[in-house]
């Protein structure tokens, strides 16, 4: 029988020392193309957003300046945050739904396998672990899937170091802020710092309190490769955003503004409600008092104590903070 195309190919993409390379480059093309095309995007709706949508609320609105402060710095803000990294999201999970249709995505699970069976874990694992990459909390749902417990709380423990979307925002920021123009190597780099914590983490376990871990084969169907269905895609890629915009949208609006309330409220000096510097402020005031508690953990500036303590009921606010803490 004469071999079909996905056996040929397969034959050499499932080969680590080809597979390995290949999976990199894939994830470093997705990387790229989403912070070069999606930069552009990202600045044309924080325009439309903050700057003309934001005007002209403040031309038209009534009533105290607390309020048209409140209105567009908080909740408006808030907004342009959530819809500026719209973009983002779509690019990222059309890239993924890509991979995942053309019938990739199984092979960059099944090539990954082997450094997953190295840290004693059953290979199913690997399937949580990617979707960490997607959503943390979905990743850890998909752990009871495993069908051992210890398995299961090992796996759990590695979840948290795996690079989820809502990271992705800060890891942008990050990148685009220091290194410019090699954003993208940038980003994928410190995906490629996430998987590495993931294997040292997880040896470190196996060879402590994990121990009595056995082995266990990987055993996952190999779809064969097709051409990427475009409207399925990016019916799935929309819906994802949506639910993005939904449901984090939520909690960053509700949290920026309560940032905004806390940066409107002095605390030294005299000033007014809603016209005081932010190290003046209730907020610039918790952060100060925060800050050597994070000292040792290299954040003792206050601007990055306040964005860690948001942080932590959102990665994605963590960008935000940062620009109402600045001002910029």
């Amino acid at each position: 029988v004469r071999p079909s195309v996905t056996d040929r190919v397969d034959r050499w993409l499932l080969q680590p020392w080809v597979g390995l390379p290949v999976l990199l480059v894939v994830m470093w093309l997705a990387f790229q193309v989403a912070t070069s095309v999606a930069a552009p995007l990202m600045d044309l709706v924080d325009r439309a957003v903050g700057g003309w949508f934001a005007g002209l609320l403040a031309d038209v609105m009534p009533g105290p300046a607390w309020l048209e402060g409140l209105v567009v710095d908080g909740l408006v803000a808030g907004l342009g945050t959530v819809l500026s990294f719209a973009p983002l999201m779509g690019l990222m999970f059309v890239g993924v739904a890509l991979l995942e249709d053309s019938g990739y995505l199984a092979r960059a699970a099944f090539v990954a396998d082997r450094a997953m069976r190295a840290i004693g874990l059953d290979g199913r694992a690997v399937l949580p672990l990617v979707v960490g990459f997607g959503c943390n909390l979905s990743a850890l749902a998909a752990t009871r899937t495993l069908p051992d417990a210890r398995q299961r709380t090992l796996t759990a423990f590695l979840v948290p170091y795996t690079s989820c979307a809502a990271r992705l925002t800060v890891y942008v920021l990050l990148a685009g802020a220091f290194f410019p123009d090699h954003a993208g190597t940038v980003v994928l780099a410190m995906y490629v710092v996430s998987v590495l914590m993931v294997v040292v983490v997880g040896l470190v376990l196996r060879r402590t309190v994990f121990r009595d871990l056995g082995r266990e084969p990987l055993v996952i169907a190999l779809p064969a490769y097709q051409r990427p269905r475009l409207r399925a895609l990016l019916l799935s890629a929309g819906k994802r955003v949506e639910a993005f915009v939904r449901k984090a949208g939520t909690i960053i609006v509700l949290t920026l503004t309560v940032v905004w309330l806390l940066q409107a409220v002095p605390v030294t000096g005299s000033h007014q409600v809603a016209d005081v510097p932010v190290g003046d402020s209730a907020y610039g005031w918790a952060a100060q008092a925060a800050a050597p508690v994070f000292g040792p953990a290299g954040f003792g500036d206050w601007h990055a104590t306040a964005a860690l303590a948001t942080g932590f009921v959102a990665k994605e606010v963590v960008v935000g903070a940062f620009a109402q803490s600045f001002a910029v």
